[in-house]
């Protein structure tokens, strides 16, 4: 049997991967967490119409007891499914790096999250 063909990784590639060895495994788990949430808007982000999106009204998706950052922003994101993520990712990634680098409490983040994703909302529904 032949041996894996090697592909060639770009720089950037090379650097997330020599970073991501240096982490622990709670932290390795939340950066791929983290990862697979933005390829996940991504893909959403193809299939929303922007002008239907911005009119809708937020769902009521309610918070459960236990979350976890990252469901946090998966329950956001599809409650504020007409909010543009690129123009909160730089709050959101904030206090994302807020919770596992500096270990801010989940319940903390989860509660300015929100505070972000309502303020981002409100501004949407202003524009329109």
């Amino acid at each position: 049997m032949l041996p894996p063909k090697m592909t060639a990784t770009s720089p950037e590639q090379q650097k997330l991967l020599r970073l991501f060895r240096q982490l622990t495994e709670t932290d390795r788990s939340a950066v791929i967490n983290f990862a697979a949430f933005l390829a996940e808007r991504s893909t959403n982000e193809e299939h929303a119409d922007h002008e239907d999106v911005a009119k809708a009204t937020p769902q009521s998706i309610p918070r459960p007891e236990q979350e976890t950052v990252i469901g946090a922003m998966r329950r956001l994101t599809a409650s504020y499914p007409m909010v543009d993520k690129d123009d909160l990712l730089h709050e959101a990634s904030g206090l994302m790096s807020a919770h596992v680098m500096q270990g801010k409490a989940a319940v903390e983040v989860i509660d300015e999250l929100e505070i972000v994703f309502r303020r981002h909302f409100e501004r949407v529904n202003s524009d329109t």
